[in-house]
C-alpha cells in the first residue's frame, strides 16, 4: 500500500514527534516528584541518556513508547507501508534498549522500564499504581524491572 502523505509532508509528521518531555513521561515525573523524588533528566553521561535518574538510589527510568520500542501489546500496530524499514528499525531501537540497560547495569545502576501503555490508552494503571510500583522499585534491590499495562484492559 502506498503512502497517503507527500514525502514532504511526512517528513513534517515525523519531525514533530518528541524524544523527550512526551505526556506519558510529564505524567509520571508530576507523580514521582509529588511523592517526594528528586531527581535529574537525560542525563547525557549516561548510556541510553535515561529519561529519569535518581542518582541517590542510583536507579534510572525509561519511559517507553509502545510503537516506536516494539512492545508487544494492542497500542503497537506495524505499519502497513514499508514494513521492511519499519520493522528493521523497531528491531534496531530494541536491540539498542537491550544494549544500553546492560550498559548501565554493568555500571551499577538498577534499571526500569515503563510503558506508554500503562500510563495511557485503554488498559492504562491508575496513576497511584504506577507512582507505588516505582517507589517499591526506587527503594529495592531489583537489578531491572518492567511496568506495563493491563491486559487485556478491565471493564
Amino acid at each position: 500500500m502506498p503512502d497517503v502523505l507527500t514525502p514532504e509532508q511526512r517528513r513534517l509528521n515525523m519531525s514533530r514527534i518528541r524524544g523527550r518531555d512526551t505526556k506519558p513521561e510529564l505524567l509520571l515525573r508530576k507523580n514521582l516528584h509529588a511523592a517526594g523524588f528528586r531527581y535529574r533528566l537525560h542525563a547525557r553521561e549516561l548510556p541510553g541518556r535515561p529519561d529519569i535518574v535518581f542518582p541517590r538510589f542510583r536507579a534510572v527510568v525509561f519511559v517507553h513508547g509502545c510503537f516506536w520500542h516494539g512492545h508487544d501489546c494492542p497500542m503497537f500496530k506495524l505499519p502497513a507501508t514499508r514494513q521492511e524499514f519499519w520493522s528493521a528499525k523497531i528491531f534496531g531501537n530494541r536491540k539498542r534498549d537491550e544494549r544500553k540497560a546492560a550498559e548501565l547495569e554493568a555500571g551499577g545502576w538498577r534499571v526500569l522500564t515503563v510503558w506508554e501503555c500503562c500510563l495511557k490508552g485503554p488498559a492504562k494503571r491508575p496513576a497511584s499504581e504506577v507512582t507505588a510500583y516505582c517507589t517499591a522499585f526506587l527503594k529495592g534491590a531489583q537489578g531491572h524491572d518492567s511496568l506495563a499495562g493491563k491486559w487485556p484492559p478491565l471493564r
